[in-house]
């Protein structure tokens, strides 16, 4: 079948999380996503963190699935000429280097928009192109604490606490994804390209809209509740056996019913009627004596039986698996979720695929792109360079 995004062309300048994510995220939709590299060393994600020598990371093996990746010397005068031969191709160019990092090398976007009118240009930022933050630079936990994520996590009492999701990083590329898919779907309409602007802090922003209720509520700061919520019971984590890290279940009932099934689920139908846990409010009044009646049960069986019992029961309740555990799921697995690749240096690599479904396009996961893997594949398709040409571009150190 046809990929959904089947011949959109995308140069990828991104590096690190925010845009890898999003430019990931294109690919696996069908988008022919080539990554521009310098000709040394690569983006830097590549060598972050990993563990052998002459071996992609993780961290970029994770972020870079289903892309073609060049190389090209940016600060060579043939290079940017190359550059704005393959921007007259392309659909989309993605970056998120700092502020003014293209325009220094004379590629900035009122440049490349008079080469190519059509073009979708993403820039992704710490704080935006403009504001009094606009020239700060960011990374993941700086947008978490920027845009308010940091401040609603924790326990009452507690300092603020790091969310472990990279909202602020794969969020932001997230939002992204979906800008340059509107901005595509406007040119198909009008014929122009524009230019698209993600800020990780205000994406992160974005994700804290719903808790921010309580600010219009009270007019004051937004309490840490830690795993619990206000104004609802059971809402919370409960220890399972054997008692481990992670040997733990979320519960959370919002309805009657719900609350009722719990009841019967766990032996206990007279606490539907106890005084102390008579609605919703009642019972986060009473989480405690709540959490020990509940504890007494789901403390007997393992996190996955305690799941099973619930949920065939119609009670919201989630196992908390921890990473070794996602990646062995069953059901992650069935669904083709997660998926097991093979990398040309690392051998087997299982990671987490495409989270998108679409009936008509399904997504096949590849291995991320060795570094100028497509050089010859691509400047052949895309300006017909032959194999003597890219032996002088490469003692040139232009690819």
């Amino acid at each position: 079948m046809e990929k959904a995004l089947a011949g959109v062309k995308v140069l990828d300048l991104t590096q690190f999380e925010a845009g890898t994510s999003c430019t990931e995220m294109l690919a696996w939709l069908g988008a022919d996503v080539i990554k521009v590299e310098s000709p040394k060393m690569g983006e830097q994600g590549r060598w972050l963190l990993s563990e052998t020598p002459g071996a992609d990371s993780y961290y970029f093996m994770l972020l870079n699935a289903n892309k073609r990746a060049i190389t090209l010397n940016l600060k060579s005068d043939e290079g940017r000429e190359i550059f704005l031969e393959l921007i007259r191709k392309v659909d989309m160019l993605a970056e998120n280097y700092s502020l003014g990092t293209l325009e220094s090398l004379g590629l900035g976007y009122d440049l490349l928009r008079k080469i190519n009118p059509r073009l979708i240009y993403l820039t992704i930022k710490g704080f935006g192109t403009s504001g009094p933050y606009s020239t700060y630079k960011s990374f993941d936990m700086i947008a978490q604490a920027s845009g308010g994520a940091m401040a609603l996590t924790g326990f009452p009492g507690s300092p603020p606490l790091k969310p472990g999701p990279t909202i602020g990083d794969t969020g932001t590329g997230i939002h992204a994804a979906c800008g340059v898919l509107a901005a595509y779907i406007q040119r198909e309409r009008t014929g122009q390209g524009q230019k698209v602007e993600v800020a990780m802090q205000e994406a992160v922003l974005n994700f804290v809209r719903v808790p921010m209720m309580g600010t219009y509520l009270t007019n004051k700061p937004v309490p840490r509740t830690g795993n619990r919520l206000g104004g609802a019971g059971p809402a919370d984590i409960f220890k399972c056996a054997p008692g481990g890290d992670n040997d733990y279940c979320y519960i959370l009932c919002t309805t009657r019913e719900m609350w009722e099934s719990l009841c019967k689920a766990i032996g206990r139908p007279e606490l539907v009627d106890d005084e102390r846990f008579k609605d919703p409010r009642s019972r986060g009044q009473n989480a405690d004596a709540l959490a020990e009646a509940i504890t007494a049960w789901t403390g007997q069986r393992t996190k996955h039986e305690v799941m099973k019992i619930l949920g065939e029961a119609g009670v919201p309740c989630g196992a908390v698996l921890d990473s070794v555990e996602l990646l062995n799921n069953p059901h992650l697995r069935e669904r083709g979720m997660v998926t097991t690749v093979n990398h040309p240096v690392r051998g087997e690599f299982t990671m987490p695929g495409c989270p998108v479904r679409l009936e008509h396009s399904p997504v096949e996961v590849k291995t991320a792109p060795l570094h100028g893997q497509h050089n010859a594949e691509v400047y052949g398709e895309y300006l017909g360079l032959a194999q003597a040409d890219l032996e002088r571009l490469k003692e040139q150190g232009v690819i």
